[in-house]
């Protein structure tokens, strides 16, 4: 007795198992990586372009499938019928033959009249196109009708009406081709070879000796060729008496012929739906192409200064790639439009600033050679050093202000602390002697009279995604600003909230404020509204500076005035919104 180990193999089989699908997990991370390389990304990859393709080329694969799958069925059921026919067939042959018994002394009962039977087989085999074969209750063949049609020359007893033959060639070969193609078709039954045989013994056939023991038999068969053989035999019965056997063989040829048939139609419908598939295609590739060319135009008509980036053409409304190319186009190529716009007004404003100075270098200069007093003189060297140091710092701020964006667009931001930013902020503007004594309130600090003060009401650190110099930048611009306008001993507010995942700080001083109607110009380009003993120190870049740093970082920047209940201005606040760092609370 061999014993077996189920407990080993089925360890075995569970570490096989799992070592299998530890490699799949392991390689999952490669499946979507590939999957997002060949899609372009990780979103949209079933889009109604990609559902029209799929739906496109599937068209005439599934057409051709259920074919297949109805074809298979259609096998199945054509050789039940044909059997029930074959049935039908073979009860008639036998009721004849049995008409042709006698009885017969010898047995002592009834019994088969050789030349009867012969004549009544070779009838039924001459007129059905079928082989017959008869034996006798020894198993013994005393019928052949094929050997009878051949020696006797039996003519049929009526004719049988055939289709005739497809004139057509190319007919012919689809048919032929459906027949070829009909070999390879999954059976749902297998049928069993048929070996044909010219024996006289009944014990040679499977369906006689079952026949001879009173039971009818029916039988489908695969032969040499691959075509469909049925056979079927019946008892000869008189009064529940087995006089012999009637034994039937057609070769199928009703059965292939009629999948020949269904195959052709098949494939009818097969090329139709190719043709369908190759317009549908055909279409397609103008409804991809056409609107990819107009944008391809269009965008060189942009080139070439043709067209404006609101004629692009909208695509918006396909909801799919194409319309999200259409749509990403235009304001790409809206953008560059008004980057081209803001150059072309930032250069007219720089050609404007850098007259002024140089028209009062000119006129300063021409005037010393003319003005004879000393006192003279000094007052006109003056206004000279102070226009070229004017020149000097409007050169820089624009050379700043025109670098500003593309160094913003290539550095790389990092977490950063509000309350780390506003300190480091602050303790700019403390003496450097003070600034040991002054660590019990980092939050406060003087410059000149005026009291900085952070309010920042948060336990925790608040954290955003930015530069830290560039946002240090915007704060000192904003802070110099202020204490630009604050008088002595008045304070400069900082106060940081937060509102969801935003971070709100504002800079509050205690100042003139701002013209109402400059609320929103004091951000623009060369803005200027100082004392008249400061003029010329300042560019009027500073705050246009700020806004492109705080609009770089996804944020915004306004200014507005601070009002007492009277409504009475009492100063102004700049406020800048910053996103939070995702957990950077």
């Amino acid at each position: 007795m061999t014993k077996s180990k189920p407990s080993t193999e089925s360890d075995t089989r569970s570490k096989s198992s799992h070592d299998r699908w530890l490699r799949i997990g392991l390689r999952q991370s490669e499946f979507d990586q590939l999957f997002d390389l060949y899609w372009g990304g990780t979103q949209g990859r079933i889009t109604g372009l990609t559902l029209r393709i799929i739906a496109v080329n599937a068209i005439a694969l599934l057409s051709l499938m259920l074919g297949v799958l109805y074809l298979g069925d259609y096998q199945s059921r054509l050789i039940q019928s044909k059997l029930e026919t074959f049935e039908t067939e073979i009860f008639l042959i036998t009721a004849a033959v049995t008409e042709a018994s006698r009885v017969d002394p010898e047995f002592g009962g009834h019994a088969l009249i050789r030349e009867d039977v012969r004549r009544i087989v070779g009838l039924f085999g001459a007129t059905l196109g079928k082989r017959i074969r008869v034996f006798d209750r020894e198993g013994q063949l005393i019928a052949d009708s094929k050997s009878l049609i051949e020696d006797l020359k039996i003519e049929p007893m009526f004719v049988v009406q055939r289709e005739e033959g497809d004139n057509w060639e190319s007919i012919k070969m689809l048919k032929r081709m459906g027949a070829f193609f009909i070999t390879f078709l999954p059976e749902q039954n297998a049928l069993p070879q048929y070996f044909e045989h010219n024996s006289i013994k009944a014990e040679d056939y499977t369906n006689v000796v079952e026949a001879l023991n009173s039971r009818s038999s029916f039988s489908a068969w695969r032969d040499r060729e691959n075509g469909i053989m049925l056979t079927a035999a019946m008892p000869i019965k008189k009064n529940s008496e087995v006089l012999g056997v009637t034994y039937l063989v057609s070769e199928g040829r009703d059965i292939r012929k009629a999948l020949g048939d269904a195959w052709f139609d098949i494939l009818r419908v097969f090329f139709a739906t190719l043709l369908f598939t190759v317009i549908l295609s055909i279409y397609l590739s103008g409804v991809i192409a056409r609107p990819l060319r107009r944008l391809a135009d269009a965008a060189d008509k942009v080139r070439r200064g043709k067209l404006r980036g609101d004629e692009i053409p909208d695509m918006s409304n396909r909801k799919d790639e194409i319309g999200e190319l259409s749509v990403a186009l235009s304001d790409m190529t809206r953008a560059l439009l008004e980057k081209m716009d803001a150059m072309e007004s930032f250069a007219a404003d720089v050609s404007h600033e850098i007259k002024n100075p140089l028209t009062s270098l000119k006129s300063a200069i021409e005037s010393v050679r003319v003005v004879k007093k000393k006192e003279d003189q000094e007052k006109l060297l003056a206004i000279i050093l102070h226009d070229i140091a004017r020149l000097d710092r409007l050169i820089s701020d624009i050379s700043s202000a025109s670098r500003i964006e593309a160094e913003l667009s290539r550095e790389s931001f990092e977490i950063l602390s509000v309350r780390t930013l506003l300190r480091r902020l602050i303790d700019l503007y403390k003496n450097p002697l003070d600034r040991s004594k002054n660590r019990a309130d980092p939050d406060t600090a003087i410059k000149d009279g005026v009291m900085i003060m952070l309010d920042y009401p948060y336990e925790e650190d608040i954290l955003i995604l930015g530069n830290d110099g560039r946002l240090g930048q915007v704060f000192h611009n904003i802070i110099s600003n202020a204490l630009t306008f604050t008088p002595v001993k008045s304070i400069i507010k900082i106060k940081v909230q937060k509102k969801q995942k935003r971070v709100v700080i504002s800079f509050e001083d205690e100042g003139p404020g701002i013209p109402e109607n400059n609320l929103k110009t004091v951000f623009d380009r060369f803005y200027s509204e100082r004392p008249q003993e400061q003029y010329g120190r300042h560019s009027g870049l500073g705050l246009s500076i700020c806004r492109q740093i705080i609009e770089a970082h996804n944020g915004m920047i306004y200014a507005e005035n601070v009002k007492s209940r009277q409504g009475k201005t009492t100063g102004a606040r700049f406020v800048i919104v910053l996103n939070i760092a995702e957990g950077g609370s």
